[in-house]
Parts: C-alpha cells; sequence; structure tokens
C-alpha cells in the first residue's frame, strides 16, 4: 500500500477556507486545530464546565446498555469506562445509518474519529473515547435507502431497501422487513463480482442484518462488527432512554429559542459580510426542533407565541410543550442547527470529526453555543481517500494518464478522445481503396492484352479479378474488426478508470459501497486504513493498493 498527498477537493468553499485560512473565518468557529494551544484550552474549559453536561454515570449506564446489545467487545466496554470517569474527553463524529453503512465516507470519518482520539490521547496525556453518532432521528428516508457497487459488467449498480408504509418518522423507527432485508442481500450478492473475499462479505452482511428490522439497528451491528475492537463506542441520537438524559438540554432550547433563533440569524449576516452563503436554511420564526406526531416529524416553527408545524397537525404554547417534553421526551429530536448544541451538552466533546458539508454549517452555531454557556468544539476535518487498485494502474501507465488528468472530468475526456484519434494511424479504407486502384491500374491491361489471345480469357480474367478484389475487401473487413476491437479494449479500459475512481462523476468515496471495497481488497483493508498516519487537515489521499 502506497499512499500519496494529491490534490481533490469537492468542498465548499467555507470549508477550504476554514482548513487552509482559518484566520479568514475564525469569527465563525471557537478555535483553530492547528494551534497547539487550542487542545489545551478545549480540555481546560470541559473540566471548568463538567457541571453543565448531562451526568456521566448515567450517560455511560445507557451507552454500556446499548453497546452490549449492538456493539459488545472488550474494548467498547473499557472505552465506557473511562468515559464515565472525570477528566475523559471525547472526538466524536456521526452519519446517518444508511443501508450497509451507505457511501466510503462513512468508514473513513470511524476511521478518522478513532485516530484523532489516540492522537489527542496522546497529545493531552489523557483519556480521549471516539465516539460515533448515528444519526438516527433523520427522517430523510430517500437518502439512506440506497447503496452503490460497481457490478462485474462495469457498471455503477444500486442496490435499494424498501419499506412498508410511507411514513415520515426517523430512520430507527422506520420498520424493514425480512423480506425486504432478503431482497437486499440477494441483489448485493448478484451484484458484487466474484472474488476470493466474497463468502466472508458476505457473511458479515448478513450478520448485521439478522433479526434488524430497522436500518440503524443493522448500522450499528455492522460498524460493531468493524470497529468495536478499537473501542469505537457507538450513540444512537434518537434512542428513547437516551432521549430522557436530553430533557433537560431541551427544556433550554425551548425556553432560549427566541434567543436561538436570534443567534442563528446574526451568524447568517456576518457570512454574507465575510461572502458566503449559508449551507443550512435559517428559517423566519424556525424552533429548530422537531416533534414526532403519530406517524410523522415535524419541523417546529413560532407563530403568534405557539409552536406550530407548517400544516397546522400540532400547536403548543412553550408552557405546553415543555409538559409533553417531560411526558415524552422520545417525540423531540433536533435539526441541523441544534445537534451540534445537544451534542456538546451529552458528550464532554474535544473534537468533533466533520465532513466538509458538517464544516459549513457548524460555522452558523458558534454563537448559538454561547446562548446556552456552552463553547464550540475542535473542527476536525474528516480523511478523505480514493483507493487505487493495481488494474486501475497499470492502465493508467498504460495511458500515460497521470492523477490530474483523471481527477478533471473534461481533461480526461479530452485525453480519451485523443487516444482515440491516435489509433487511426492505419487509415484502412484509403489503403485499401488505394491497393484495388493499383491492382485494377496492373490487371486491368492484361485482361485487355488477353483478349487479343483469345477472347475466353478476358472473361476469365475480370472474374479472376473479381475474386481477388473479392479477397482483399475480406482483408478490409478483418481488418477493420481487428482494429475496432482493439479501440472497443481500450475505451473499456478508460471507462474502468473512470467508473472505478469518479463513477457518477462523483469521488469514489460519495458512491461505493464498504462491501464493494471488502470484495475487492479484503477484510484486512480497514486494518490497512487505521495504520495510515493520521492527517490533521483531511487533506485528500490516494491509496495505491
Amino acid at each position: 500500500m502506497n499512499v500519496v498527498q494529491e490534490q481533490l477537493s469537492f468542498a465548499g468553499p467555507l470549508a477550504e477556507v476554514y482548513v487552509n485560512q482559518f484566520a479568514t473565518v475564525q469569527q465563525l468557529y471557537e478555535s483553530n486545530p492547528a494551534e497547539t494551544s487550542s487542545w489545551a484550552e478545549r480540555v481546560a474549559w470541559l473540566d471548568q464546565s463538567e457541571h453543565t453536561r448531562v451526568g456521566r454515570k448515567a450517560l455511560a449506564a445507557r451507552l454500556r446498555e446499548y453497546n452490549r446489545q449492538y456493539n459488545p467487545d472488550p474494548a467498547v466496554e473499557q472505552a465506557i469506562h473511562q468515559l464515565e470517569q472525570p477528566g475523559t474527553a471525547v472526538i466524536v463524529g456521526g452519519q446517518q445509518s444508511g443501508l450497509f453503512t451507505g457511501p466510503l465516507l462513512v468508514i473513513y470519518k470511524a476511521v478518522t474519529i478513532l485516530k484523532a482520539a489516540k492522537d489527542a490521547s496522546a497529545r493531552l496525556n489523557r483519556p480521549v473515547v471516539p465516539v460515533f453518532w448515528i444519526a438516527g432521528e433523520d427522517h430523510d428516508w430517500d437518502e439512506v435507502n440506497h447503496t452503490y457497487v460497481m457490478a462485474p459488467d462495469l457498471q455503477v449498480r444500486r442496490i435499494r431497501m424498501h419499506r412498508g408504509g410511507m411514513e415520515r418518522l426517523p430512520v430507527s423507527f422506520t420498520k424493514v422487513t425480512s423480506e425486504a432485508w432478503d431482497k437486499a442481500l440477494t441483489e448485493l450478492e448478484q451484484l458484487l463480482p466474484d472474488s476470493e473475499h466474497k463468502a466472508v462479505v458476505l457473511d458479515l452482511a448478513r450478520s448485521s442484518s439478522a433479526d434488524a428490522d430497522n436500518l440503524t439497528a443493522a448500522f450499528a451491528k455492522l460498524m460493531g462488527a468493524l470497529f468495536g475492537k478499537y473501542g469505537l463506542v457507538l450513540l444512537d441520537s434518537s434512542d428513547p432512554e437516551l432521549r430522557r438524559l436530553e430533557v433537560p438540554v431541551f427544556e433550554q432550547m425551548i425556553r432560549r429559542n427566541d434567543e436561538l433563533e436570534s443567534a442563528y440569524h446574526e451568524t447568517v449576516r456576518d457570512l454574507a459580510g465575510l461572502g458566503f452563503e449559508p449551507s443550512a436554511e435559517v428559517a423566519e420564526n424556525g424552533a429548530n426542533l422537531f416533534y414526532i406526531n403519530e406517524h410523522e416529524r415535524l419541523l417546529l416553527f413560532k407563530q403568534e407565541g405557539r409552536f406550530e408545524d407548517r400544516k397546522g397537525k400540532v400547536s403548543f404554547t412553550a408552557d405546553e410543550l415543555l409538559t409533553e417534553l417531560r411526558e415524552h421526551p422520545e417525540r423531540f429530536s433536533n435539526n441541523v442547527l441544534t445537534r451540534p448544541l445537544m451534542q456538546d451538552s451529552l458528550l464532554p466533546v474535544l473534537g468533533s470529526v466533520l465532513g466538509p458539508g458538517e464544516i459549513a454549517y457548524w460555522g452558523l452555531t458558534r454563537k448559538a453555543f454561547h446562548k446556552l454557556g456552552l463553547k464550540m468544539p475542535l473542527l476536525l476535518a474528516r480523511e478523505a481517500f480514493t483507493v487505487v487498485d493495481r488494474t486501475v494502474q497499470k492502465y493508467m501507465q498504460k495511458y500515460q494518464l497521470s492523477w490530474d488528468d483523471v481527477k478533471d472530468a473534461e481533461g480526461f475526456r479530452r485525453r480519451r478522445e485523443a487516444w482515440l484519434a491516435a489509433q487511426e494511424r492505419m487509415p484502412v479504407d484509403k489503403r485499401f481503396d488505394e491497393v484495388i486502384a493499383a491492382f485494377g491500374e496492373l490487371y486491368n491491361p492484361l485482361i485487355e492484352e488477353l483478349a487479343g489471345v483469345q477472347s475466353d480469357l478476358s472473361r476469365l480474367g475480370a472474374v479472376n479479378r473479381d475474386k481477388i478484389i473479392g479477397q482483399i475487401e475480406y482483408l478490409r473487413g478483418k481488418a477493420k474488426d481487428a482494429l475496432e476491437k482493439i479501440h472497443e479494449t481500450g475505451l473499456r479500459h478508460f471507462d474502468r478508470i473512470q467508473l472505478s475512481l469518479f463513477p457518477l462523476s462523483k469521488p469514489q468515496e460519495r458512491v461505493y459501497n464498504l462491501f464493494d471495497a471488502l470484495n475487492r481488497y479484503g477484510t484486512d483493508w480497514i486494518e490497512g486504513l487505521m495504520n495510515i498516519p493520521y492527517e490533521l487537515t483531511g487533506k485528500h489521499r490516494i491509496i495505491y493498493l
């Protein structure tokens, strides 16, 4: 495995500036993780603010119970025990619970969390526990119900999970039948190319989905199987028992909702002043909280002193909403702007591992953190990789393609066309036309001469001439077939490069699934990822296998 840093960015402008020119946007964020002093300052603040968070013992008890169900590795038990002790900090990052974990970037985020926690622990000489925040409270089913693999026919194929009803419930509460799992697993088996790893990979897929009646349960089991041995603690944000611990935080969000809204709108103006657009909607009169009513997760807004959804299905005064919270905390959940506040009210967060889009929308939240007496944690960029297997490397070398040639879609198209044009080094039709013409110039006068000897020879000569020309035409067809096959093979090589590295015109990590990778590279591939040195800035790296 050879790892090389190469430029590739599909990030928005704010995330780019955060990583490369922090001083330009420092008013939006609390501190710069590239500065050593930021780490010590954050830990000192965590020690001082211990009383502002949910009690460690109650939190550890719930995490212990949840992880024993889905992630029962002794290393996880030890990590939760450490979390229970005062002074232990957390590196946290999260993602929606996608089918078979979703795209590879989810795996890279988990790997980054683990590496960052280990690095921080050594840096600060204190325990730092890695936590993966499963965003099971999200309700956008279409974002999580599918994943992609490269099929044997070199096509990007989608595997889709079907649900029984059309409720807009959190993914953790959306039921998936065993028949739906069977169908998805069958598709996975059919679409994965045959390999020496396929049997083990399919066993892992089946075991993680066994007895799982929702995507989050299967996601947790799979993440536990992959990362439990490293001590990665799992947390489901929609866990009803965890929600009970969060009641005091929701109370603050409701009581101080106008202040929070004002903070978000102020930051939108700050962003505009810096030349950036907000990456998340900051709605007018938005409460930035969801309420689950029967079979639907409803976003709340404030209207004439009441908390209501847009469709008028629910309506509460602030006091009624607080009463509902105390009686039914499981009906409440955060939106994209309040989730960071909940995360830091629940966990002693030293740093949060984020993708580019998340870094951008977290830029809206600093003033909101302050309204609740909190401080934004260190924001750590998720590591980004592109894996280049030996076959793709061979093709790139054969056609003299560099990374820069491949990453630019328009440039790659031009290189492909240039190669195809260069293959016409033998203009088949022109050369064969020349041969036939030259043959005619030599042969036709001979036939005329033979006619003077005997008339039958002229007819025989013409027949013979046509047969020879027919044989030349036959060779012309064979030559064309051969060149077309050469071209077809080469074009398939170009297609393989593009489909491997930029499927659907996106970076590989945003499309292909974990099982696609494990089937191709082997089950020890994740161990290889863990052994790649940690990159604080999250700069893109290529893994040449």
